[in-house]
């Protein structure tokens, strides 16, 4: 504990989003859990999931686990939008609900938060059977800051990102239609923050069958491709020259 309040000067939120996620939860959570102070939260929003998901969140009997049904659209967008609509903390991480963070991820984080509002740090990408796929994210996704650069290819893996909590009021609700939720907050802090990419793997990004996203794995058709970036375009358009969107 200690040695955690050295650096950590706000209290943090978790965002994680499960659906069907009891074969993987409980190696996640347990990556964290250790790295949290008490005024800490793990924020959880369960899009109806008909596995044992919410027998293994509610086994660690821990008070800043808060579980919560998401009662908006179906789907990764509409459940994170739930769960981030109901943090309290002041820097927020978004969470998966299948990657392992490495220890010192929350610290190396919120030290860089001390002058930055949103930073991504890199990940080693992995398969399900601990397989290493891409000893960096960054480098096979050539990452890095830009409107541009990132409306072409997204840099913005929520997984990997935290930010402060400044940044919602110009991101939330989320746009109707977006694809992703962390591209969409990526983009607006192009906008609205100071951004940092820590050239440093914290975590392991685990790719399988059955992620809710395609990162690294498939290649939309390219009309879809095409309608997701001009949706968001056009919503950056609207919160850069009217100062909102909605």
């Amino acid at each position: 504990m200690e040695q955690q309040t050295k650096y950590k000067r706000y209290p943090i939120s978790i965002c994680l989003a499960t659906y069907n996620g009891a074969a993987h939860l409980k190696k996640q959570i347990d990556t964290i859990l250790p790295q949290l102070d008490e005024a800490d939260e793990i924020v959880i929003s369960d899009d109806h999931s008909t596995d044992h998901t919410l027998e293994v969140l509610r086994s660690f009997h821990d008070e800043r686990i808060k579980i919560f049904n998401n009662g908006k659209k179906k789907g990764p967008v509409g459940n994170f939008e739930n769960s981030l609509q109901k943090a309290n903390g002041e820097v927020i991480f978004l969470c998966d609900q299948d990657d392992i963070w490495f220890s010192d991820k929350i610290e190396k984080h919120m030290e860089m938060h001390k002058e930055y509002d949103l930073v991504v740090s890199d990940a080693i990408v992995t398969d399900e059977f601990n397989a290493v796929l891409f000893d960096s994210f960054f480098k096979e996704r050539k990452s890095g800051k830009g409107i541009l650069p990132n409306l072409i290819r997204n840099s913005y893996i929520g997984c990997c990102m935290s930010f402060k909590k400044e940044l919602l009021k110009s991101a939330l609700p989320f746009p109707n239609q977006i694809h992703m939720h962390d591209w969409w907050i990526g983009l607006v802090a192009e906008i609205k923050g100071r951004i940092y990419f820590l050239n440093e793997p914290l975590m392991y990004y685990i790719r399988h069958t059955e992620n809710a996203s395609n990162t690294l794995v498939k290649t939309l058709p390219l009309a879809e491709q095409f309608k997701n970036r001009l949706v968001l375009l056009t919503n950056l358009i609207k919160l850069r020259f009217f100062k909102k969107w909605r």
